[in-house]
């Protein structure tokens, strides 16, 4: 499909006009559009899908936010904003955009706030134990590897993952229908089933302004005026074959690609056509889900070498984006006890590929250089029996003896585990959203959001749960209050 754009002087007739038009209804659309609504715009969504929600509401909608939230201070913690702002840096370094993180790391409380006055729910409540996704009604919780080694080592933690106050894994519904609710007490005009085709454009070349939008809506063509500016919200590109083999075909083979059927790379596409720049697209969020139980994180990780890799208490994202790093096979060792409810709990789905009354017996059924799982093992118990690991820095609190009766879980890529994957790499914004040319200044009147755009999360190996929900609603929401603020044309 052509995504070229279309001449102002080509359109026969427009089929409507707003201030403001936004391409895509999911969590960053319908804040942009909110944001807009706000501050006195008028504002079209199209929607290429039946109903709003894209893939914020298929997600937990664990929402990443820091610096002494309403919530945070309620439960006890004193989180700084240098604090957010450092982890996310080094987290999510050297591609990290500094401006981006500053803005997210200080305006992180005042986002709660506003999302809680759209009537959005939560509850004044921390889940302590080490999972997922909070499927309590209980909102805090650790949602990356801020209290892992290195992070921990530089920035003081605290729990940033916001969970809505909903049982179960039904965050992303709910969001998404409160922000549906909010979208249509404003009057906002909905199109749905209505694809975004080109940008239209006031001239070609460098003196172009973006001006509307041509969407195929029942079968035939239409055109929107956007008298200030056009969001892009359309999503990532995880489920456009031709981009991922292009861009990060480490994330075909054996893995699962995660998000709604219109993450597509649409709205990535229309901006590079009319001279937007694409940034960090080798990118992604690469996941191993192994917890729960968290028992299981008392186990080692070891590669085809029969070496640790990892600590292992690290965030699964960070964990999945080493391994696949590794020599394979890769195995998670650990006791027969600390597999525990592995079978009824866990995502991993990683099949057991050896037990063992004695080591002997697990080594032989292992594919790894003789003796190397023994001398592994041998020196983690050892510094277990220290209290400290010195090889890769795992806490204190999951350092535990490995001992027989033993289990290993063939966490090979292909042999059956689960690795949820999804792309970080978009276009090229301003704090704003304005999309960035790839001669210089931006293009004047199209912005873009969530995963559209390439915002706060930009690392596998750094990502936290709740990064993408947190950053497609604040980055929708700045982008919203920008583009209402544009002179008309």
């Amino acid at each position: 499909m052509s995504f070229a754009p279309m001449l102002e002087s080509d359109v026969t007739s427009w089929s409507g006009e707003s201030d403001v038009v936004v391409v895509g209804f999911g969590g960053a659309g319908a804040c942009a559009a909110i944001a807009a609504a706000d501050e006195g715009a008028s504002v079209m969504i199209v929607e290429a899908a039946s109903a709003s929600g894209g893939s914020t509401a298929l997600s937990s909608a664990e929402i990443y936010l820091g610096g002494g939230t309403k919530i945070q201070k309620a439960v006890g913690y004193e989180d700084s904003v240098e604090d957010v702002f450092g982890y996310l840096m080094a987290s999510n370094g050297p591609q990290a955009d500094a401006n981006k993180v500053r803005a997210y790391s200080e305006g992180g409380a005042e986002h709660l706030d506003w999302l809680m006055s759209l009537g959005v729910p939560f509850k004044a409540s921390e889940l302590k134990e080490r999972a997922m996704m909070a499927l309590t009604d209980d909102c805090l919780l650790y949602t990356g590897s801020e209290k892992a080694w290195p992070y921990s080592e530089h920035y003081k933690p605290a729990p940033r993952g916001h969970n809505l106050e909903v049982e179960g894994d039904n965050g992303g519904p709910l969001l998404t229908k409160i922000l549906l609710q909010q979208v249509e007490q404003r009057g906002i005009d909905i199109h749905y089933e209505t694809r975004a085709l080109r940008l239209i454009v006031s001239c070609f070349g460098p003196q172009q302004r973006i001006v509307g939008l041509a969407v195929r809506q029942n079968m035939q063509e239409h055109y929107f005026r956007a008298s200030k500016g056009v969001v892009l919200c359309a999503g990532g590109f995880i489920m456009n074959e031709d981009m991922v083999r292009e861009y990060c075909p480490q994330f075909l083979d054996n893995k699962t690609q995660i998000g709604n059927p219109n993450d597509t790379g649409s709205g990535i596409q229309m901006g590079l056509s009319v001279g937007g720049r694409a940034i960090n697209m080798h990118e992604g969020f690469l996941s191993l889900p192994f917890y729960p139980p968290a028992t299981l994180t008392f186990g080692i990780f070891v590669n085809g070498q029969g070496q640790r890799f990892i600590n292992e208490d690290a965030y699964h994202g960070r964990i999945g984006s080493f391994l696949v790093n590794q020599s394979y096979p890769v195995y998670l060792i650990l006791n027969v006890a600390d597999y525990g409810n592995y079978e009824t709990e866990s995502w991993l789905q990683a099949p057991v590929v050896a037990t063992g009354e004695t080591l002997d017996e697990l080594v032989s059924e292992l594919k790894l250089p003789k003796g190397q799982l023994e001398r592994t093992l041998a020196r983690f118990n050892e510094d277990v029996a220290e209290g400290v690991d010195r090889l890769f820095h795992k806490d204190v609190s999951w350092l535990k003896t490995i001992e027989a009766p033993f289990v290993a879980l063939d966490c090979t890529p292909g042999a059956g585990a689960f690795f949820p994957c999804f792309t970080l790499g978009g276009l090229d914004t301003t704090v704003d959203g304005a999309v960035c040319s790839v001669h210089e200044g931006v293009i004047p009147g199209l912005y873009a959001a969530g995963r559209t755009a390439c915002g706060v999360p930009r690392r596998g190996d750094g990502y936290a749960s709740g990064s993408s929900v947190g950053d497609a609603t604040f980055s929708g929401r700045m982008a919203g209050r920008r583009v209402a603020a544009e002179e008309c044309i």
